[in-house]
């Protein structure tokens, strides 16, 4: 079976690898694991902290996991490097649990994509900190991150 194709697809530019990033967070911003997974091949392979997931059946029950627990989930990705057909990014992330304790997650992530653009390598490190509620910086409407919205390196992080 031959997947769809999922552009940009490598080789990247440092423009196409920008787009890439974007799309894949605002992906991740619906929070919808079956829409997310669909970027993956059917056999990709994740490290997620220190879990891993091996194709998209288990991606989206570590993503329906997270997303059961991290509530109010706003992210941020941001292009570190590109080569070819990898790309490394930077994120943040900013949630709370059921008790309404808020966290930031800061992390790195290095992807490996097939020739039709769809990632088949996710390795993520990822390190969370409480946060107070004042101290929280994501402040758009769940869903897509306004283009007018601050980034990463804006906000300083």
């Amino acid at each position: 079976m031959t997947e769809a194709t999922r552009p940009p697809v490598p080789p990247f530019t440092r423009e196409t690898a920008i787009e890439k990033v974007r799309l894949a967070e605002d992906a991740w911003n619906t929070r919808d694991p079956h829409k997310v997974s669909l970027a993956y091949t059917e056999d990709s392979r994740w490290r997620n902290r220190a879990e891993f997931a091996t194709g998209r059946d288990e991606i989206v029950a570590l993503l329906t996991r997270k997303w059961n627990t991290e509530l109010d989930y706003r992210l941020i990705k941001e292009l570190w490097a590109h080569d070819g057909n990898r790309i490394a990014v930077r994120f943040a992330y900013e949630h709370h649990d059921d008790a309404g304790n808020w966290y930031r997650s800061y992390g790195n992530e290095n992807w490996e994509f097939d020739e039709n653009g769809l990632m088949r390598t996710r390795h993520a490190s990822i390190n969370t900190l409480p946060i107070a509620e004042s101290d929280r910086t994501y402040f758009w409407p769940l869903g897509r991150r306004p283009d007018d919205h601050p980034g990463l390196s804006d906000l300083g992080f």
